[in-house]
């Protein structure tokens, strides 16, 4: 019998650190090779950690909820000769020299360490789906269309629950979308009430048998703070903000834009057969608004680079752009690589797929990385207009506001039409003012006329 020591390893991202969110193994169970053993938060993502042996499980070495550096042991094995992996080390994720251990390939019937079999990596925030009865139940006697109720499914919409406004009563594509974004713009709409007990201890995740819990003293009575630790993606998150924020020169602009144009091709684009299982919105728009202006004004797509010889900027002829997105975990910004060269549709899908990925918890590290610009559509929460800061790598972000009617003068008479806000923060180090200006007089003039696409 051997026993063997499992230490977090780095997952592929230059990983330092991650917290344990859940053991998904007790002392003495049984694992075999894939087995998930435990699941953790990176800055990044959420990922399951399998075994690379086989054995039973000793101590479990780390507490749920605590934060352990990269290379810390956190579990162990005990492996009978004739049950234990051949090809794994004595230590999981160092070589007996101390050097990086080669990873097994999926050939040979074991994974990356780190990231398990396909499909395993999921959010622990995530509610559980409704069962297939639960669904039927739910839509019985509601009229949509097969590629409405598909949508319907992917956003996790209750189409029993949907306010219907097709005139034989059905239930639109905008009906669905609109109850989505609602549900999640104000599923914190009711104030809780502050209760009778003014303080309380709120328990962490509960330790496991071999690891003692931590011993708190009584609180006193009370309720006026709470105290969050910052990790994961708020840590990565507010440490990036501040990098950017007092490295990189901000300066930004906005004009007011006449979107009524724009929101009538989305409603022909959402009538369209082409676009019947694609979610369309204004935010379509705004991203081929953004990525033809960046072909007109390249240097709000460059990078500030410190380099050994110096600084220089690196100017990039692809868009990588990126997509602000407020997730269960946080503000997660992926990015869809190479945008310039995608037909609408090919990006409508796309934006649809980057969208669902986060909202699922599901987005990869890869995703996340190399973006060259960004949009934030703080549309959705009701704003107008804000000065977004630089996501660090890049040297401009573009803020589109909420698009609503509005009195707006059009040949000089004043007319209800669709109004909306751009703006956009700029690394001064990198772009002038000319420049910045005119990239978001570029991007309102395609809000205002898409059909300056077709050029």
């Amino acid at each position: 019998m051997s026993t063997q020591t499992f230490v977090l390893p780095d997952v592929g991202e230059g990983l330092t650190e991650a917290e344990i969110v859940s053991w998904r193994v007790a002392p003495g169970d049984t694992v075999a090779v894939n087995d998930v053993l435990v699941e953790i938060e990176t800055a990044k993502s959420l990922v399951e950690l399998p075994s690379p042996f086989a054995g039973i499980v000793g101590d479990l070495l780390v507490a749920e909820g605590d934060t352990v550096d990269v290379g810390a042991p956190i579990i162990t094995v005990t492996a009978a000769t004739d049950a234990a992996s051949p090809a794994a080390p004595a230590t999981v994720g160092q070589s007996e020299h101390g050097a990086p251990a080669e990873t097994p390939s999926e050939g040979d019937g074991a994974v990356l360490v780190g990231y398990g079999t396909g499909g395993q990596v999921q959010s622990r925030r995530k509610k559980p789906a409704p069962s297939a009865r639960e669904r039927v139940a739910s839509s019985v006697g509601v009229i949509a269309k097969p590629p409405i109720r598909k949508l319907a499914r992917d956003l996790g919409v209750d189409l029993g629950a949907v306010a219907a406004s097709g005139p034989a009563g059905e239930v639109t594509r905008e009906d669905v979308v609109k109850h989505a974004s609602q549900a999640s713009v104000f599923r914190n709409i009711e104030t809780p009430a502050w209760g009778d007990v003014r303080e309380e201890s709120i328990p962490a995740r509960t330790a496991p048998a071999s690891v003692p819990a931590p011993v708190a003293a009584p609180a006193p009575a009370g309720d006026r703070e709470e105290t969050i630790a910052v990790k994961g993606v708020r840590k990565a998150t507010s440490s990036a903000m501040v990098q950017s924020a007092y490295s990189a020169p901000h300066v930004s602009v906005w004009t007011d834009v006449d979107a009524t144009r724009t929101m009538e091709l989305v409603k022909r684009l959402k009538a369209s057969p082409d676009f019947a299982d694609i979610k369309v919105s204004p935010l379509l728009i705004m991203a081929r608004a953004v990525i033809w202006a960046v072909q007109r004004t390249p240097m709000v797509n460059a990078a500030w680079v410190d380099g050994e010889n110096g600084a220089e900027i690196r100017v990039r002829r692809f868009v990588n752009l990126g997509i602000a997105a407020a997730t269960p975990r946080g503000l997660l910004v992926p990015n869809v690589k190479d945008a310039q060269d995608l037909s609408l549709r090919e990006l409508a899908r796309a934006l649809e797929k980057l969208t669902l990925t986060a909202r699922e918890g599901k987005t990869s590290p890869a995703d996340q990385q190399n973006g060259t610009i960004t949009i934030t559509n703080i549309g959705v929460f009701g704003m107008d207009a804000g000065t977004p800061i630089i996501n660090p790598g890049e040297s401009g972000i573009v803020a589109l506001g909420t698009i609503r009617q509005k009195p707006w003068v059009v040949d000089g008479e004043v007319r209800p039409r669709w109004v909306t806000t751009v703006a956009g923060s700029f690394d001064h180090r990198v772009i002038d003012g000319d420049g910045m200006s005119r990239f978001i007089a570029d991007v309102a003039s395609i809000l205002e006329e898409p059909a300056l696409l077709l050029d």
